[in-house]
């Protein structure tokens, strides 16, 4: 697969969504919950900006996959299988090392959807472009 320009912005701007939908939605939105349940964890919740940048660079990463994985499958397919790998995954692991605070799931797994879909949505729109 050949990265052309629109395929570097697709990319890009689907970086750009991932990132402002996970900050708004774990530092807006859930952080009262992170930094509890760390507290009852005898932990520090880690909000350094160096964590910070290791987010940043998975939601690159994970825009990446994203991209890739549209280039094979419908929208539906694409957010449904994105989704499962970059979600529910992590969450699998979070939840073995006793980080996941269980109580979030209520709020993540619909905005994560519709944060999957809205980046699949972009990826797709960006294919139908080169042609």
């Amino acid at each position: 697969m050949k990265l052309h320009y629109r395929n570097i912005a697709a990319i890009l701007l689907t970086g750009i969504w991932l990132n402002v939908s996970e900050f708004f939605r774990n530092e807006v939105l859930l952080k009262s919950y992170w930094v509890n349940h760390y507290q009852t964890l005898g932990m520090k919740f880690p909000s350094e900006p160096l964590n910070g940048m290791v987010w940043v660079v998975w939601g690159f990463l994970y825009a990446s996959a994203l991209f890739t994985i549209s280039r094979k499958f419908s929208l539906i397919q694409t957010a449904l299988l994105s989704w499962l790998v970059g979600f529910v995954l992590m969450w699998v692991v979070a939840w073995n090392l006793n980080v996941l605070p269980m109580s979030i799931l209520v709020y993540a797994v619909p905005l994560s959807l519709l944060e999957v879909f809205v980046a699949s949505y972009i990826c797709i729109a960006s294919a139908k472009l080169e042609r």
